[in-house]
């Protein structure tokens, strides 16, 4: 059996993918460029891939595939109707990556809501040092505790990090896509009037595609706190990058975006220095712990597969 790894770049080059060959011949590829994907996607059984495109012009050079693994919990990356066509399983990796973005999300909010990049620069660029005073509080700060802080999708991620917020002594309020009647949910738009933080952890579909457009960031407190570790597409990104300029948003940390890397003509690029935004290079999933655990549970994938047990069957849904 052979097995293609087309991105392993993505998955860092801290990570041993020697467990691959338990399974088979494996062929590792640092990255894939477009051009490049039929000719090494032509003749493996399986493939495995983090950020790559597959199309199903894609998959219509791939006459032995049998199985995708996608080494992430989202894979709209994937055409799974051309996959289902063609007899191809796809499997994901669920919840793997819940600690390492839950910690991403809380230091980003408490970054922003701190401001520890200000203080931080006071005393690195020597300021303080030349100063006679003891300490320092400009900009302002507030306390999270007694604030609302929304999490927008209630999956192995966003639960998490509602706990933190709720130690942290923060209301909580959760919008979820499928509602189970607890008390502090809420639909989306309420979700907006009421919080002081807002963090989206929601998948990226039709539903959720632009939810946070212009509207409703209009409809959102002065001042409020957002962090997306979603997915980019799930905000309007130009109307982000204006209610952060016009001060609507007090803070923007984001990890995620439309266009990965963003060019110099994404709205992004224009604010990225902003002293109230927190831009990171969609690294909040990647956690050394987190990537072994992906890393497992794709073996455990492709074990279960040839055993012909169903297991993280997303092409099943």
């Amino acid at each position: 059996m052979k097995i293609t790894v087309l991105d392993a770049g993505s998955l860092g080059d801290d990570l041993s993918l020697a467990p691959l060959s338990e399974f088979g011949d494996v062929t590792v590829y640092r990255g894939t460029l477009p051009e490049e994907i039929a000719a090494r996607v032509a003749d493996c059984d399986v493939l495995l891939q983090n950020k790559v495109k597959i199309t199903r012009e894609v998959l219509s050079h791939a006459k032995k595939l049998r199985l995708i693994c996608e080494a992430a919990t989202g894979y709209d990356n994937i055409d799974l109707a051309a996959a289902r066509e063609r007899g191809i399983a796809v499997c994901n990796v669920p919840g793997y990556s819940a600690p390492s973005v839950a910690q991403v999300t809380v230091a980003m909010v408490l970054s922003l809501a701190t401001h520890l990049p200000d203080f931080n620069r006071h005393v690195s660029s020597g300021t303080y040092s030349k100063g006679d005073a003891a300490n320092y509080l400009v900009p302002v700060y507030r306390e999270l505790a007694g604030k609302t802080w929304g999490v927008v999708g209630y999956g192995a991620i966003g639960s998490q990090v509602a706990r933190v917020a709720e130690a942290l002594g923060c209301r909580v309020l959760v919008c979820r896509e499928h509602p189970k009647g607890e008390p502090n949910e809420v639909d989306i738009d309420t979700l907006c009037r009421e919080s002081d933080v807002i963090s989206l952890h929601t998948p990226l579909t039709e539903g959720t595609r632009g939810m946070i457009d212009a509207r409703r960031l209009s409809m959102m407190r002065d001042g409020v706190i957002l962090v997306n570790v979603a997915r980019g597409a799930v905000t309007d990104e130009a109307a982000v990058a204006e209610a952060l300029k016009s001060g609507k948003l007090g803070g923007l940390g984001v990890d995620v975006y439309s266009v990965e890397p963003f060019r110099e003509d994404h709205p992004f690029y224009a604010i990225k220095d902003a002293p109230r935004v927190s831009f990171t290079p969609h690294m909040s999933w990647g956690a050394y712990e987190s990537r072994v655990r992906c890393l497992n549970v794709i073996c455990s994938n492709i074990k279960a597969f040839f055993e012909e047990k169903v297991q993280n069957r997303v092409d099943l849904l």
